[in-house]
């Protein structure tokens, strides 16, 4: 091989190997799926068939990536029109004065669900150790501010479809049981529970039905079904995407429309649409 035919190998190699960091960098973090599948629910009023549910997870908003994307995935999310829209979590990445500011220039642009939204808070969301109990307070008062209603160990019903919300598993006010001992079977029930390790909490007193959550963002990165490095969860099956939890439970793992780090590599943004059907 010549020195010239040398250089010229060496430099195709360089360039093809750039790709995969430079995608990864800054193609597929901006790159949002809307996943759209059904949501078959128990006892879910004839009049809420064909009804579509929206989710949306951890926007992260911070100084982790630009946080216009998230304005521009907003834009796009309302053309789907949705009936119902909740979101599960970690609105910002440590909560600080200049974040909260941020949020509230996000949400201004927020979706909603033509018969309701709803909102939990995850880890993040409590401040840098999730402890912060008034930065948890603040977020939540934007959120209201914006018309998001939060479920804080509470359920609310609307138009026939009950929503259960959790606080974040990591947090000084996850007390789930306060709510669930007082579940009733006999409704619609739809769970929003941050981090879904507290699928394996015993706390859930008979509940069957979906768990909608967040908080994994599918790892970020990952080769499927080779290694997903980075899963913040006890339970290493609690990827993304759907999970038979074998005891009349469903749960959902969204992979996050924001990031922690602006990395993502087969592992794309999403935001769930949910069309509701009868179980």
């Amino acid at each position: 091989m010549t020195r010239k035919h040398f250089i010229k190998r060496l430099a195709q190699l360089s360039v093809i190997g750039a790709f995969p960091a430079l995608y990864s960098w800054q193609i597929e973090p901006f790159w949002v799926e809307f996943v759209q599948r059904k949501l078959p629910v128990k006892n879910l009023p004839e009049t809420l068939a064909g009804k579509t549910l929206m989710q949306i997870s951890d926007l992260h908003v911070g100084d982790r990536f630009d946080w216009n994307f998230l304005i521009d995935s907003f834009q796009k999310a309302k053309q789907f029109n949705p009936d119902f829209v909740v979101y599960t979590g970690d609105f910002v990445n440590h909560g600080t004065a200049e974040e909260q500011k941020d949020l509230e220039k996000v949400m201004k642009q927020a979706v909603y669900g033509k018969l309701a939204t709803f909102g939990i808070l995850g880890n993040h969301d409590y401040g840098k150790n999730w402890d912060d109990l008034e930065c948890s307070e603040n977020i939540c008062d934007i959120l209201k501010d914006f018309g998001i209603r939060m479920l804080k160990n509470r359920s609310e019903e609307s138009h026939g479809l009950n929503f259960i919300g959790f606080e974040d598993l990591w947090s000084p006010n996850f007390y789930p049981a306060e709510v669930m001992k007082n579940h009733d079977p006999s409704k619609a029930n739809i769970v929003l529970c941050h981090n879904p390790d507290a699928c394996d909490r015993d706390i859930w007193n008979g509940y069957q039905g979906w768990i909608l959550s967040g908080h994994t963002h599918g790892g970020q990165c990952r080769i499927p079904g080779v290694i997903t490095p980075i899963l913040p969860v006890e339970n290493k099956n609690y990827v993304s995407g759907e999970i038979d939890l074998q005891d009349g439970r469903m749960l959902y793992i969204n992979r996050a429309i924001g990031h922690s780090f602006q990395i993502r590599f087969m592992v794309r943004p999403e935001i769930t649409v949910f069309t509701l059907t009868k179980a």
